[in-house]
């Protein structure tokens, strides 16, 4: 199978994820300590795949480019989720009075389709570049997709739309996944752009929007947690090292 075909479908299955989380807070009312538990190991996996796969891979494919692109990518969520889309959580929204503005959960719904954008660019240029490194990256987009799905479902909710909007909403992020994926693949030459840009997305989806969702659990476990998906990284690439 060709890295082409193997990126749609692997991108398919990340959206499907992103309708799965919406699903889950819409029809299942399934138990949420399960989704805490895909947001710290994705946290970790994620974490060790931006730093040990997409920053060095972005510095082989540009030196002078890839620090303000990184940069770059990281500025862009920062900025719209601390204007566009400010202060929601990771997960299920537990503060409903915030989000009563039909806007605001359009907006939210936006900022969260860009990061799904981002999502598929990441799995598209990681195909685009060794299969391996396309698996990496498709692990660690799918592994936070059920939560963000359940997260924009949540705010549409909270904010009064109907349980149908909720889930249109989490199948737009599924679509902008795709975008994503394809874009790569009818541009190849768009990775020298698209994975830099990436990986700073996936360096501040890691590290500012999940990890402080783990470290608001008491204990040790979900810590532990957020090292086995560091674990389970590094155990991909023992078992399967980068060709």
């Amino acid at each position: 199978m060709s890295n082409f075909s193997l990126s749609l479908i692997l991108g398919g299955f990340a959206a499907l994820a992103d309708i799965f989380g919406g699903v889950v807070l819409v029809r299942a009312n399934m138990a949420k300590s399960y989704l805490r538990y895909f947001v710290a190991l994705g946290a970790g996996f994620m974490m060790a795949a931006a730093f040990l796969e997409m920053i060095p891979e972005s510095f082989r494919l540009s030196m002078r480019w890839a620090p303000p692109l990184i940069l770059t990518g990281y500025s862009i969520i920062h900025f719209l989720e601390h204007t566009i889309t400010p202060h929601f959580h990771f997960g299920e929204e537990t503060h409903p009075g915030e989000f009563l503005s039909v806007h605001t959960s359009y907006s939210v719904a936006g900022g969260l389709a860009i990061h799904s954008l981002f999502d598929g660019v990441a799995i598209g240029s990681g195909f685009a570049l060794s299969s391996w490194l396309g698996w990496i990256l498709f692990f660690a987009v799918f592994l936070h997709k059920v939560p963000e799905g359940f997260t924009v479902a949540s705010v549409m909710l909270a904010s009064g739309r109907s349980k149908p909007a909720a889930l249109y909403s989490s199948v737009l992020l599924a679509v902008t996944t795709i975008v994503g994926v394809l874009l790569i693949n009818f541009f190849p030459a768009w990775v020298r752009l698209g994975l830099p840009l990436s990986a700073g997305v996936a360096i501040y989806v890691a590290a500012t929007d999940l990890v402080p969702e783990v470290n608001r659990e008491p204990g040790i476990r979900m810590a532990l947690i957020f090292f086995t998906g560091m674990a389970i990284f590094f155990l991909l690439r023992l078992l399967a090292p980068p060709i």
